[in-house]
């Protein structure tokens, strides 16, 4: 029961009975002190690296070509002006590295398992850091696959004990109730932090799959054995609970490996639709220990009919936060030039220009564009070209 000592105090006592539950975790809790870690910039611009702009199945797939790739990505990034790569590494129970866990993503040679013959990870830190740019490790802690087009490989984690992971319509996805899943995904954070000179580590915005009450009802029911009626948490609180002990936990380990390594994590833009995928962003904001910094998704215009961007950006700066968590922006490169939300993209070159200026005025302490390819979209030059005038 170690484990409750070094978690957020959100995660009070009542805690308990969901680890009691699961008596069979052996999940240890960081021993180091609290600290408080903050990579320091003038201002973060970052921009989010997918696994599509990493794919090589349409080239040769050699090590030759995958540098080419990757070294052209972060030369535009650090001509235009950003100092940081948020690289997806882990997007499907995969690894764009060398893994004790996970197999290698089908991206590198067409076929999930597949030794590439070089570890494009450890080749992505170097070439960062020759450029002075900052690297972040993206992972996708609970997406096994979201279509059934993809062939999971015999090494893959769910492939050996599908009773970790519950299927979402045509999706896999990992069931955030099982401490045996809270391990495999805590161990692979552990190994990129152990043996890659990473910056920070980086969740995305895929928690709970499904509202549906029948897919952990097992485990909910179980829980609420061991607890009792009158002291279980609601199926809401549970589920944010089992969300939060991995986040908290992942925070432990990293720091307890390098103290210099951030861990942030970005969510969805719409605060309710966040609770509704069972992720508790107001106690990450507000709570010591959770995260080092949050970085929801702002992707709206500024004239949005249905939630615009000044209002969303309000609504975060609005939020409690610790001192130990910095607030960044997500900002949608992908709508510009687009009739995205109801063509209100359409009406100026300069939004994203604009959203920045806004995100300075509020004293925040940067901002991440989703993603890469928009800075060399002919749609996007425009508005990309206007951004970057005000990166100097």
């Amino acid at each position: 029961m170690k484990i409750l000592n070094k978690l957020p105090i959100t995660l009070t006592l009542i805690t308990l009975c969901l680890i009691i539950a699961f008596s069979g975790n052996d999940n240890k809790a960081p021993k180091s002190k609290p600290v408080s870690v903050k990579q320091e910039y003038s201002e973060l611009r970052g921009v989010w690296v997918t696994f599509m702009e990493l794919d090589m199945q349409s080239t040769d797939m050699t090590f030759s070509s995958f540098k080419r790739k990757f070294n052209h990505i972060a030369d535009t990034a650090k001509k235009d002006n950003f100092n940081t790569l948020i690289v997806q590494v882990r997007p499907f129970s995969d690894a764009l590295y060398n893994s004790a866990y996970y197999p290698y993503s089908h991206i590198l040679t067409g076929v999930q398992g597949k030794n590439p013959g070089y570890d494009p990870l450890e080749y992505m830190c170097d070439y960062c850091h020759k450029l002075k740019l900052k690297i972040h490790a993206w992972v996708n802690p609970y997406r096994v696959r979201s279509s059934d087009s993809l062939k999971l490989s015999e090494r893959n984690p769910y492939k050996n004990n599908k009773k970790l992971g519950v299927k979402v319509g045509n999706g896999i996805y990992y069931n955030p109730a099982l401490p045996d899943v809270r391990k495999l995904i805590e161990n692979g954070v552990k190994e990129i932090v152990k043996n890659y000179d990473v910056d920070g580590i980086q969740f995305d915005d895929y928690f709970y799959p499904t509202q549906s009450k029948s897919f952990d009802k097992e485990e909910y029911n179980r829980y609420k054995n061991n607890c009792g009626s009158k002291t279980a948490l609601s199926l809401t609180d549970w589920r944010m609970t089992n969300v939060n002990i991995l986040v908290a936990e992942c925070r432990g380990i990293i720091h307890n490996i390098k103290k210099n390594v951030v861990f942030g994590i970005s969510p969805q833009g719409n605060i309710d639709n966040d609770y509704e995928m069972y992720a508790d962003v107001k106690s990450w904001c507000s709570k010591y220990g959770y995260i080092d910094y949050i970085c929801p998704q702002l992707y709206y215009s500024l004239k949005n009919p249905a939630l615009k961007f000044e209002t969303a950006l309000y609504n975060w700066t609005s939020l409690e936060y610790n001192d130990s968590v910095s607030l960044y922006i997500g900002l949608a490169g992908y709508k510009t030039g687009t009739d995205s939300d109801s063509g209100t993209w359409s009406y100026s070159d300069k939004i994203l220009q604009d959203e920045v200026r806004l995100i300075r005025k509020k004293k925040l302490k940067g901002f991440m564009l989703y993603s890469f390819v928009n800075l060399e979209n002919n749609k996007s030059a425009k508005e990309v070209a206007n951004l970057i005038e005000i990166l100097d």
